[in-house]
């Protein structure tokens, strides 16, 4: 593979080791490498012209972010339809994205045609759009709440069988809806972007994160390394494939081949225990921390071990021993609605600590200012606030310099808000108009909890805040008003505020630390969201057209959290009575159970709470008949 940067000298076939000037270029190569070193990462490219917020909006840029998005979007679906729960994928689209146009730009130097370099802040839109357009396939709620209104989940239950239950997917609604939907939460943080990444100077890990590793690029050094990072990611590739090309040979139908393969003996199997040997999960694995794995394991010991079996030796006692194995008032009800406790004790826990963190930093950043503003005798005081570093002084004025107008803010949420609030109710009727008003009240505020407490844990709760919508206005709306769709619905609009907002302020970090304008960073947001909600709806749609038995148990893509979204939807419509016998007291416990082990972990410190195993992640395992060693990590 070429070396994609001029900088990177090579050398000859005719130099020996002992030429001279060999020797003395190489002496000079490492000396300016040592330099470099000691320089701070501004310092390192000031000399570099920044370019326009304009010319950072890039045709190739934005061609580069389709392929990278719809390849994302695969992704991000297959796993959104099987484990539930997506890892992060900025880091990975910064690298594809260097590459690709990296190559790009190498082929129009040598045709001549190459009228603008490639440079950080082209590489920072790109992952932008990505992000941007890859996270709608997961907001979007194909494999949570839009799908939980299908017929084929909705047979499952049992319950709430009604056509005014019931939604079928269908691509022309789903665009429509998450166009009306997921513009809203970008216009919602624009105005608090100042206090978010100068005044109160959260971390947002994942976006720094980034934002280091584009930097490192666009130095000669980063260049090599990102050279070998892709020949690796190349090899990888290939095997991949390759590897699933095998696969497909011996795979005749669901359970056959080496997806459903009996490692463990037939017994075993029977009880869900065996391996599915998908490079995917395979790769996810090796991408998340080795405690979500073992949180995967627990979970699936935990249950189907151990469990399910005592439960199903209840049969005839606790339940009727004439139900189906997917009826949600037998053995199918106690795997879905306390796998439904566990994560709504996890989710209180995690409202509660971030909402917590974030009134505290609210509270600590304003007495701080107000303690600044006080006189002081002396200039030198530890009131005053400190000089700002190179790098700072440099990223702060360029972040002031193209600003976002707030009445344009203000008007595009405003102007979004009524269109949201004409349109949805015709695509879902028993939303209200006055329930969605509702919603838009509030979202602001939460959309800024979410994105503050983003910025301190990088941990967006999304789908935490949707899961509150579903018990309050599937509750409102009553079981006879089709309180079900309304609750899912309602969902979908509040996570995808809420998520879109931390999305784009972890932009505006990784913008603010490669010096990329905030104006190419919210368009570049505003094209890939527009992006995810053409491409997502579309590979779900082949999803769904390629696998009629999409959602049941057992399958290839079971959806596990559309079954538990609805159950949801259920409890709020129709409370705790239709719970089968004991599965009430199992889920208090197993509720409280989930706490507890949230406290423990937040008890005892970094260095032991890494050994302790998540309860969200452990759960999903109890719902699906496909988990053994599948992994996931969380937004």
């Amino acid at each position: 593979m070429e070396n994609w940067d001029e900088d990177i000298e090579t050398t000859t076939n005719n130099e020996s080791p002992s030429d001279p000037q060999l020797v003395n270029r190489e002496g000079s190569k490492k000396k300016k490498e040592e330099e470099e070193d000691e320089l701070t990462v501004e310092q390192i490219f000031q000399h570099k012209k920044v370019p326009s917020w304009r010319q950072q909006l890039t045709v190739r840029a934005f061609v580069v972010a389709l392929v990278l998005s719809i390849l994302f979007s695969f992704i991000v679906m297959k796993l959104n339809l099987t484990t539930g729960v997506i890892p992060s994928l900025n880091v990975s689209a910064g690298l594809l994205g260097f590459f690709f146009v990296k190559t790009w730009t190498k082929l129009l130097e040598k045709a001549v045609w190459l009228r603008q370099p490639f440079t950080r802040q082209e590489n920072t839109v790109i992952q932008t759009c990505v992000v941007a357009s890859a996270g709608i396939s997961f907001s979007g709620g194909f494999g949570n709440y839009i799908y939980a209104m299908s017929e084929v989940v909705a047979k499952q239950l049992s319950n709430f069988n009604a056509p005014q239950d019931i939604m079928n997917p269908q691509i022309g609604w789903m665009m429509g809806f998450l166009f009306v939907v997921s513009f809203i939460g970008l216009f919602s943080v624009v105005p608090l972007r100042k206090i978010m990444i100068i005044d109160f100077k959260l971390t947002y890990p994942s976006g720094t994160a980034t934002a280091h590793l584009i930097n490192s690029f666009h130095t000669p050094i980063g260049a090599k390394v990102a050279q070998k990072q892709v020949k690796t990611l190349g090899k990888f590739f290939t095997f991949s494939f390759l590897w699933g090309f095998f696969q497909w040979f011996f795979t005749a139908g669901n359970a056959c081949g080496f997806v459903n393969f009996p490692t463990f003996g037939i017994p075993a199997y029977t009880n869900t225990f065996y391996f599915d040997f998908s490079a995917t999960y395979i790769g996810i694995g090796m991408i998340c921390p080795h405690i979500i794995n073992v949180s995967l394991l627990l979970g699936a010991i935990l249950s189907w071990g151990i469990m399910w079996p005592i439960i199903g030796s209840k049969k005839g006692v606790w339940y009727s021993a004439s139900l189906s194995s997917s009826s949600v008032n037998g053995l199918q009800g106690y795997k879905i609605f306390i796998s439904v406790a566990m994560i709504l004790g996890d989710g209180l826990y995690n409202f509660v600590k971030v909402t917590s963190r974030t009134l505290i930093g609210l509270y600590q950043e304003y007495r701080d200012k107000r303690n600044a503003a006080l006189p002081v005798a002396e200039t030198n005081s530890p009131a005053s606030p400190p000089p700002l570093s190179f790098d700072d002084e440099r990223r702060t004025k360029l972040f002031f310099k193209d600003q976002i107008p707030t009445w344009f803010a203000l008007g595009g949420y405003v102007t979004i808000s009524v269109i949201s609030i004409i349109v949805v109710p015709f695509i879902f009727p028993p939303l209200k108009w006055y329930y969605i008003v509702v919603i838009y009240i509030f979202a602001p505020i939460l959309a800024f909890c979410n994105a503050y407490g983003c910025g301190l844990t990088d941990w967006s709760i999304g789908p935490t805040y949707g899961t509150i919508a579903i018990f309050v206005i599937g509750a409102w709306a009553g079981a006879s008003q089709g309180g079900i769709i309304a609750g899912l619905a309602a969902c979908g609009v509040l996570m995808n505020i809420v998520s879109t907002a931390s999305d784009l302020t972890q932009d505006f970090k990784t913008g603010y630390l490669t010096l990329a304008s905030p104006r190419s960073m919210f368009v570049s947001q505003v094209i890939g969201t527009a992006m995810g909600c053409v491409i997502s709806p579309c590979v779900f749609s082949i999803f769904y057209k390629a696998f009629p038995d999409m959602g049941l148990p057992g399958t290839r893509y079971p959806a596990p959290y559309a079954t538990v979204f609805r159950s949801m939807a259920m409890l709020g419509v129709e409370g705790f009575s239709s719970l089968p016998t004991n599965c009430l007291q199992l889920c208090y416990g197993f509720f409280f159970i989930s706490i507890f082990i949230n406290g423990i972990r937040d008890s005892v410190g970094k260095r032991w709470a890494k050994y302790i195993p998540s309860p969200r992640i452990k759960v999903s395992n109890q719902i699906d008949h496909r988990r053994f060693d599948q992994s996931d990590s969380n937004i």
